[in-house]
Formats: structure tokens, C-alpha cells, sequence
């Protein structure tokens, strides 16, 4: 995967910022928010417009995130990533042969200490780190884990792409329909 390419992975919350998000240059995009009944038709509809979806599968309503979840998400929408907070969601994605992201939530050291523990176990494709504001970390997380990172939560301006960007970061989520306005055709 290449997200060098693409600055920002549009995090979609609502169906019409999807259909926004159809026909712009954008190939990656994060589904997030989505209830289970919805998913065949919105993942078809963004393959349909060459999109490349990753499934946020905690976010799934109606769906618990665990292992066989996963596998019923790999085996029916066959989604090009899923991200998750989830060891077990990562685990099993990374059987199914998809890109798997782990999301690790950083409050304090103990937080820290505890992620490398589990990113250690997962070996996920991807880490994204929330918030990703926090430039200095998303570099330490980096050297320490030598896993790509996306950062993610909490990056409001221009100013924060470039600074996580410069940080280390592969690439920021967002759902600022601002910043996915001023990067698409960067």
C-alpha cells in the first residue's frame, strides 16, 4: 500500500460525504460509523467508484468486533483493510491477508508501555495513533515499533497534517472535510 501518495485517508462518517468522496481523487478511504445493515451496499458503491475501503470494525453498529467478525467482513466485502483496537481484529485480518491497522489510544506512559506491548503481539501492517497531534510520540512510536504510522484524531489544521507528516507519520485520518478539501489534489 502506498499512502505516500495520499496524504490524507478521508474518514467517512456520514453517507453524503461518501458520495462527496466518490469522484475526487482520493483512493483510500475509512469507513467509520456504519451500521451493519448498510455495509454491503456503501462498500459496493465505493469499489464501484475504484475506492479502496478500510472498515473501522469497532465502529460497526451491530456488529461485535472480534475474530469472527473479522473473518465475516474479510469473507463478504472482502474490504482492502480494517482497523481496530481490537488484538484478536487484527490478528485475524492479518490471517485473511488484509491490511491490518491497530489503533492504540495514548494518554499517558503506562498507555505507551502497554501498546508496545500489544503492537509487539499483533504486528499489525499499520499503527495509527490517536491522538495524533502528539508529533513526539508518533516518532518514538515509530523508531520503536518499525511499523508505519497514521495519525489520527485531533488534527484540526493544515499545520497539523504537515507537523505529524514531518513527525514520521505515513499518512493522517481525518473526518475534517476541510483538510480533505485543501489535500486532494496535493
Amino acid at each position: 500500500m502506498e499512502f505516500h501518495e495520499q496524504r490524507i485517508l478521508p474518514a467517512v462518517r456520514h453517507i453524503k460525504d461518501l458520495e462527496k468522496l466518490l469522484h475526487s481523487p482520493y483512493i483510500y478511504i475509512v469507513l467509520l460509523d456504519l451500521h451493519i445493515a448498510q455495509l454491503k451496499s456503501v462498500v459496493a458503491l465505493a469499489k464501484r467508484h475504484g475506492k479502496k475501503v478500510f472498515l473501522h470494525v469497532d465502529l460497526i453498529r451491530g456488529l461485535q468486533s472480534d475474530a469472527y467478525a473479522t473473518e465475516f467482513l474479510c469473507q463478504e466485502f472482502e474490504p482492502y483493510g480494517l482497523l481496530s483496537t481490537k488484538a484478536n481484529v487484527i490478528t485475524k485480518a492479518k490471517q485473511k491477508g488484509i491490511i491490518a491497522i491497530q489503533r492504540i489510544f495514548l494518554i499517558d506512559s503506562s498507555s505507551l508501555e502497554k501498546s508496545y506491548a500489544l503492537l509487539a503481539k499483533t504486528q499489525p501492517d499499520y499503527i495509527e495513533v490517536l491522538p495524533g497531534a502528539l508529533t513526539e510520540v508518533i516518532a518514538e512510536v515509530k523508531e520503536h515499533t518499525g511499523i508505519p504510522i497514521l495519525a489520527g484524531g485531533f488534527i484540526r489544521s493544515i499545520e497539523d497534517v504537515e507537523t505529524a507528516l514531518t513527525a514520521g507519520a505515513t499518512a493522517i485520518t481525518t473526518s475534517d472535510k476541510k483538510l480533505w478539501e485543501y489535500y486532494e489534489n496535493k
